[in-house]
């Protein structure tokens, strides 16, 4: 019984955040108030602690363009003639919080914009990677990716206590978390 209700809260609190989603979201919110230079300096955590750390800046501009509102999304990592990542924002559904980063190399991935949060989900070379920006203020934006390998560590569940099912859960590790905190220049 215990399991339904948790299962129950979840579907409510999924069928919120899709309600939510679907609320037509103001055309000046975002892209547009997030638009600037943002830099910082990125954190490179694993198991035994801090590794490295780098330079980091988030380039967010209108594109003038005659198709749809685009905006450059550029990453740089240390400096642009070290890793410049000149990406896109593009609206797919923004009435839903639906957007996709171009990478210009025929990678296009889409992308959720819950609240504050922009997320990307994705797998690549065996690898899941979660990437979130986060605007917390006018001035701040936080940048984080978790990452680890794609095949489960675990397998758990999938039993029955007493007349409950319990149902499979898998664990999938992590091994690299990155953290910036860029601020508006």
């Amino acid at each position: 019984m215990r399991h339904v209700l948790v299962l129950f809260l979840l579907f409510l609190l999924c069928q919120c955040s899709s309600a939510n989603a679907q609320q037509p979201l103001s055309s000046a919110t975002f892209p547009e108030t997030w638009s600037g230079d943002w830099k910082g300096t990125l954190e490179i955590f694993n198991g035994k602690g801090k590794v490295q750390s780098v330079e980091m800046a988030v380039e967010i501009h209108k594109i003038d363009t005659s198709r749809e509102e685009r905006y450059t999304f550029g990453l740089v990592y240390g400096s642009k003639e070290l890793d410049w990542r000149p990406y896109e924002i593009v609206p797919v559904a923004p009435e839903k919080g639906v957007w996709k980063v171009d990478e210009k190399n025929s990678i296009a991935m889409e992308s959720y914009l819950y609240g504050p949060k922009l997320i990307s989900w994705f797998t690549i070379h065996g690898s899941r990677i979660l990437c979130t920006y986060e605007k917390i203020s006018e001035d701040t934006l936080v940048f984080e990716v978790i990452s680890g390998i794609e095949t489960a560590v675990s397998t758990t569940g999938n039993s029955k206590q007493g007349e409950e099912g319990i149902f499979e859960v898998k664990t999938f590790p992590c091994s690299v978390f990155q953290r910036a905190i860029l601020h508006r220049k």
